[in-house]
């Protein structure tokens, strides 16, 4: 008994040396975490990644904050690698508030359901009632395209189904539907500047929608999901939900992935948790790769056939 104790107390001390201040070996941080709820998995993150970029709505963001250094995988599975640059590289690193904050309204009320969000995001919503579920993924894509600079890329539909591209805006027109037609008047304020661009994204929220939406984009086999593809209905209302992460065991070929919404009112862009699974806050993809089944989330339910990918 003197023997394990002995060698159990020489172990800690060997953990506190190795995990003291000033030892940066390797490169390993070892981080403690709360459980906050028996539903989600938390599994210490082993080693930090540090890639880091640079994003126009917020100043600061601490590297541990990102997604992809607080959401912890399941056991057996391994982020499914993404190339440098690509929109899911990007989304993994977006900022996360810091410990588990309630998801707010637009006006800074707090939403009604607080317990079906596992993470969320550290995102602007903006005061007023505009980005919601189409149009928080919207923001997501458009930041995207604006940060690597394709702007030529940016463009969104409105729901008469004209198409309405930042390029003409950022060389000083405004779009203002008209029935089915759109005119183009000269302002002075619109110009390629981040500021500019966030009015090009409020206009967008004002005429499109989860409507518009899911007829610009391209319809996916569920089985060939990617990171930043979005399950979407279409209507008045509809709702959609954005792949914001996906893993995979190299033993069993199993993935999974990661869901993530705005709804009505708009609200933070949160991570959803999975009320079906001990495996929350991920889904399983295979489940659902060969068969016309639902997927529940905790405020809609989707087909694998809502799965669509931008254009």
């Amino acid at each position: 008994m003197k023997l394990h104790f002995i060698y159990l107390m020489s172990s800690l001390c060997l953990l506190f040396l190795h995990c003291k201040p000033g030892n940066t070996s390797n490169n390993i941080i070892i981080q403690t975490s709360t459980i906050i709820d028996s539903s989600i998995t938390y599994l210490p993150t082993v080693q930090l990644d540090t890639f880091h970029y640079k994003l126009h709505w917020i100043d600061s963001f601490s590297i541990e904050n990102t997604l992809i250094n607080r959401v912890a995988l399941n056991k057996g599975f391994e982020r499914i690698p993404m190339p440098l640059n690509s929109f899911g590289h990007w989304i993994r690193r977006l900022p996360l508030k810091t410990g588990h904050p309630k998801v707010h309204l637009f006006n800074g009320d707090e939403k009604i359901n607080q317990d079906i969000h596992a993470f969320v995001f550290d995102l602007d919503v903006g005061e007023k009632d505009l980005q919601q579920c189409a149009d928080a993924t919207m923001r997501i894509r458009g930041e995207y395209l604006y940060h690597m600079g394709k702007y030529d890329s940016i463009k969104f539909n409105y729901t008469n189904g004209i198409s309405v591209p930042f390029s003409k805006w950022k060389d000083g027109y405004m779009s203002i539907p008209k029935g089915k037609k759109i005119s183009w008047v000269k302002n002075s304020k619109c110009n390629s500047s981040y500021e500019s661009f966030k009015n090009y994204m409020v206009q967008v929220f004002n005429y499109a929608g989860t409507y518009s939406l899911s007829k610009e984009l391209t319809a996916i086999p569920f089985n060939e999901m990617q990171i930043g593809d979005i399950l979407i209905q279409g209507g008045f209302p509809g709702h959609t939900v954005m792949v914001v992460d996906m893993a995979y065991n190299p033993t069993t070929g199993k993935k999974q992935y990661l869901l993530a919404q705005s709804y009505m009112p708009a609200q933070d862009f949160h991570i959803l948790k999975n009320l079906e699974s001990d495996a929350s806050p991920w889904y399983d993809l295979e489940y659902l790769a060969s068969n016309y089944l639902i997927i529940s989330t905790p405020e809609w339910s989707f087909t694998t056939d809502d799965l669509k990918r931008w254009n």
